[in-house]
């Protein structure tokens, strides 16, 4: 593990607490010392695992770069919310500019794949994901709940791009930044 993927871990980290902060009443500063931590430790622990485990190494960044995409999804999906109420667009499009961080951090970073000539399989694989992530956001959020509209639509945004997720691997891995 070097320097850039501490780095990486701790930037990671604290974006997931800018999010969690908002599911905790009190004591918010924990979760911004807590989840970098987390963050570093995990990603020491794929890099051991991943020396034997090329998948497990990999699956590791992705994560790490899927939650930072996550964290840009909701807080971009939140300040279009916020500036016009409700629409499915705007969750379109915080999802696109998510896939721009996640495609320099998945090519850079995750699957270390330095050559260009990718951006094209990657768009397919994540306008798929976009479809897959528009649908299951629209879904989970008109289950009712007894919690707060803005939780909600958090927690809905965090489940969709969870079931996205495991779309966006697999074609990363196996059609985008094949070895």
């Amino acid at each position: 593990m070097n320097k850039k993927d501490i780095f990486f871990a701790i930037i990671c980290g604290l974006a997931v607490a800018w999010v969690a902060a908002d599911f905790i009443g009190g004591y918010e500063w924990i979760v911004f010392v807590i989840l970098p931590l987390l963050s570093v430790i995990g990603l020491w622990l794929v890099d051991l695992i991943g020396r034997k485990f090329l998948f497990v190494h990999q699956a590791g960044k992705f994560a790490l770069a899927g939650a930072l995409a996550d964290v840009i999804d909701i807080k971009v999906f939140q300040l279009l919310f916020w500036l016009v109420p409700f629409s499915l667009f705007f969750k379109g499009v915080s999802f696109l500019v998510a896939t721009g961080i996640k495609y320099w951090a998945n090519k850079h970073w995750a699957f270390e794949k330095h050559e260009g000539g990718q951006i094209a399989q990657f768009f397919l694989v994540t306008l798929v994901g976009l479809a897959i992530d528009v649908m299951a956001f629209y879904f989970i959020s008109r289950i009712s709940t007894g919690i707060t509209v803005k939780l909600w639509v958090e927690l809905s945004i965090i489940l969709a791009a969870l079931i996205t997720a495991v779309w966006n691997f697999i074609g990363y891995k196996f059609l985008v930044f094949k070895k």
